[in-house]
């Protein structure tokens, strides 16, 4: 225990929770919704297919290199489907599948419970850096 650590922490409620302290088979999926972009084209795809483009603009700060590792990562993990129409120049269109959009109300539940906490958070920050100073 650190020396700024002496409270005793309230135990979870751990019927609610599943614990991995081995490997339980969901660390990769749960890499996937934890890395820094996929909730963002999750959401902006939400309403329907989008235009790489599109997408890149709707996604305040990815890169192209970013949004294209990003949606060949949801494609590999069947959360996206890649369209090319054959045009000239092809046309390709991002969508999520029925899977992707099953994780659409978890992401939702996340973003309100975010909105409802973070006045909460943010003076438990600022209480918390005050006692750092």
């Amino acid at each position: 225990m650190s020396a700024g650590h002496t409270e005793v922490t309230a135990e979870a409620t751990t019927d609610l929770i599943v614990s991995c302290a081995e490997e339980c088979g969901v660390r990769d999926v749960q890499d996937r919704l934890g890395d820094k972009w996929t909730v963002h084209v999750v959401v902006e795809l939400a309403p329907g297919p989008r235009r790489f483009r599109e997408l890149q603009r709707l996604v305040t700060g990815i890169s192209q290199r970013m949004l294209t590792l990003t949606l060949r990562r949801l494609e590999r993990d069947g959360l996206v489907t890649r369209t090319v129409h054959p045009t000239t120049p092809p046309q390709v269109e991002y969508a999520l599948t029925d899977t992707g959009h099953s994780m659409t109300h978890l992401i939702k539940q996340l973003i309100d419970w975010s909105l409802d906490h973070r006045a909460v958070i943010g003076r438990a920050r600022e209480e918390w850096d005050a006692k750092q100073a």
